[in-house]
């Protein structure tokens, strides 16, 4: 499922409502959970996994480690998503180890955040959202969605941009932490809005070649 941008910003303002209560998540943490999901590409099990010595905001990067494929990656952020990783972190700070073994992300008590805890927490708030497609509970929008609407939408940038995506699909790859380009090309999924953006390149590429 491709999240649009609209649905990413009810899915963060819904996450409040969502942990609010005797759930053992606090917004904050969720919040900034979501945020580096979709602001980095990382899988669930990579961002879970992250210490608070793996996050270097000084530098913008983080060091992702335990990956699908057993390797050791460094990974640039942005200046929105380090900015929103800085506020998280003085929040997170104040209530919680900051030793550099200590999770990067952690329930209430201390403890590192779980996949299931995460999935749960998503649940709540994709209802809370509103956002779900037809079929049963099974075949709604995941946690795991928001990487592949991050490189969708990075695609989407690239063709508005002009940009020689032959040369960036590669590094995108490598962002990713895949082991070939075509794990990636499984991930832009043809949205109306890529199918669009390559219907436009396709155009200008015909009119510009067109010598008749």
């Amino acid at each position: 499922y491709i999240y649009s941008h609209a649905e990413l910003k009810r899915l963060l303002d819904a996450v409040p409502a969502a942990c609010a209560g005797r759930t053992p998540v606090d917004a904050y943490v969720f919040r900034a959970l979501l945020l580096l999901l979709y602001g980095a590409g990382l899988r669930i099990s990579e961002a879970l996994s992250l210490t608070v010595g793996d996050v270097n905001l000084p530098q913008a990067m983080l060091r992702i480690r335990v990956t699908k494929f057993y390797k050791t990656r460094i990974v640039p952020v942005g200046v929105d998503l380090t900015r929103a990783l800085l506020d998280y972190t003085v929040t997170r700070n104040a209530s919680h180890s900051a030793m550099t073994d200590a999770p990067f992300f952690c329930v209430r008590t201390g403890t590192p955040l779980s996949k299931s805890a995460a999935r749960s927490a998503f649940r709540r708030v994709r209802t809370h959202a509103g956002v779900r497609r037809e079929g049963d509970a099974r075949h709604q929008p995941r946690l795991h969605d928001l990487r592949h609407a991050a490189a969708v939408h990075r695609v989407i940038a690239w063709y508005r941009k002009g940009a020689d995506l032959q040369d960036l699909l590669p590094k995108l790859a490598t962002y990713l932490g895949h082991v070939d380009l075509s794990a990636t090309q499984r991930y832009l999924t043809m949205t109306p809005d890529l199918l669009a953006e390559a219907r436009l390149r396709f155009e200008r590429y015909a009119l510009e070649n067109n010598h008749d």
